[in-house]
């Protein structure tokens, strides 16, 4: 079973292409690479689970080397990541709201009955399946070890 959104992207790349848009080119050209190289590297073919996945690591490695950039002043490099992160973002799911990610916990909590820090490892686990992509997992990982606490 292929993937949705990297069909998406393979329409996107040669709209791109067509539209002569370099730098948007550019940046899905990356994603694909990124697509191409785990599918080479594990003999698979990705599924929408496991391409956001990959959107959601390559979105969070684009905060940090743009926070990076601000903190040395680099303008020119804040803009180009924050460029790859527009792009990135078109692909992922709609992000949860702050309301809706605490009610996900607390649900996920209640039904893996958990009740100390040493259950965490059990509730992100199942969170993980249930929010990949839509929500930041270090503030769901704060999140629930302030509940279990």
């Amino acid at each position: 079973m292929s993937s949705d959104i990297k069909l998406q992207i393979e329409a996107e790349v040669k709209n791109a292409m067509r539209a002569r848009d370099k730098p948007r080119l550019g940046v899905l050209r990356l994603i694909m690479s990124e697509f191409k190289k785990v599918e080479v590297d594990e003999r698979i073919e990705l599924e929408d689970s496991r391409v956001l996945v990959i959107l959601d690591k390559m979105s969070k490695q684009r905060k940090d080397s743009r926070a990076q950039f601000e903190a040395a002043g680099r303008d020119d490099l804040v803009a180009q990541e924050s460029l790859e992160l527009d792009i990135l973002k078109e692909f992922m799911p709609q992000q949860l709201s702050a309301a809706e990610v605490k009610s996900i916990v607390e649900a996920v909590i209640s039904e893996t009955g958990a009740t100390a820090i040493k259950d965490m490892g059990k509730v992100m686990g199942l969170l993980k399946l249930k929010v990949q992509g839509r929500a930041d997992m270090g503030e769901i990982g704060s999140l629930v070890k302030a509940s279990l606490s």
